[in-house]
């Protein structure tokens, strides 16, 4: 058998940076253990697994498709990062012949658009609610240390936990939380134009850190939205990678989260 891969970098423009992700078109779907046997030889971290829901589309005429995610532990219930680059694969490579693209996830329907540069997620938002930090201090402590944190907040949706840093540019086992957000307000003194920063930390989800985090960010735009009073946002994930986003907090309840894509490896998995 053989499977198609392709790895890609979303929400970046050039090679190497933002985050990348595999991308697995499939005709047929697979066993369970394969899903998670691929995605631990990727060792990305996500591989995202697309199939046909209508067997007389193809991947070039059709509208409705299934995505799963993976990491190389275990299987995630939304990302970000690699549903834009299973967006590009059917647009770039499959040449799907649609405007838009409706992917059936763990989270509900995703729906992906072309826009002049990239492309548009449309994706349930996950405003977080704040927490006292004490209830959290031991993951506070291995995340950020003894420096100051202005607020601690968790989105028990994602199981995100939020954490606010002061405003300047000076850089758990109980199930509550399978990833860490630390975020701090933009500044012009930093990298004019961005509403705001952060970083991704999963590593109970088999992410050390997430490169630039699509799925944080359903959690990021409701927070920054009302704190800023604003429904349009461009953000930028600090990562070593780094990788910019732009956010529109919508009125019902939804976000668009947008990106450019950047394909960098085109294979075949033989087994």
């Amino acid at each position: 058998m053989e499977i198609p891969v392709y790895t890609l970098d979303a929400f970046t423009n050039l090679p190497f940076k933002g985050n990348p992700a595999a991308v697995c078109p499939l005709l047929h779907e697979l066993n369970e253990d394969l899903y998670h046997k691929i995605a631990a030889e990727m060792n990305l971290s996500e591989t995202a697994f697309i199939t046909l829901i209508n067997p007389a589309d193809t991947f070039t005429s059709g509208t409705r498709f299934r995505l799963r995610w993976f990491t190389p532990t275990t299987e995630v219930d939304l990302c970000g990062h690699a549903t834009l680059a299973s967006a590009a694969v059917l647009f770039q490579y499959k040449n799907n012949v649609n405007p838009t693209l409706v992917f059936e996830t763990r989270s509900g329907a995703l729906a992906v658009s072309k826009k002049k540069e990239g492309y548009i997620m449309d994706f349930p938002l996950n405003p977080p609610t704040k927490e006292d930090h004490n209830d959290f201090k031991d993951i506070i402590e291995v995340i950020v240390g003894n420096r100051p944190i202005q607020e601690v907040c968790l989105s028990r949706d994602t199981k995100k936990l939020m954490i606010r840093l002061p405003d300047s540019c000076e850089s758990d086992s109980s199930g509550r939380v399978r990833g860490v957000i630390v975020t701090m307000k933009g500044s012009p003194d930093c990298k004019p134009g961005f509403d705001f920063y952060s970083r991704y930390f999963a590593p109970w989800c088999g992410i050390p850190e997430d490169p630039v985090c699509g799925s944080a960010h359903t959690v990021l735009g409701g927070y920054w939205s009302k704190k800023l009073g604003k429904k349009k946002m461009l953000a930028y994930q600090c990562s070593s990678r780094g990788g910019e986003l732009e956010l529109e907090v919508r009125d019902d309840g939804r976000i668009n989260i947008a990106g450019e894509v950047t394909a960098v490896l085109q294979g075949v998995i033989r087994l």
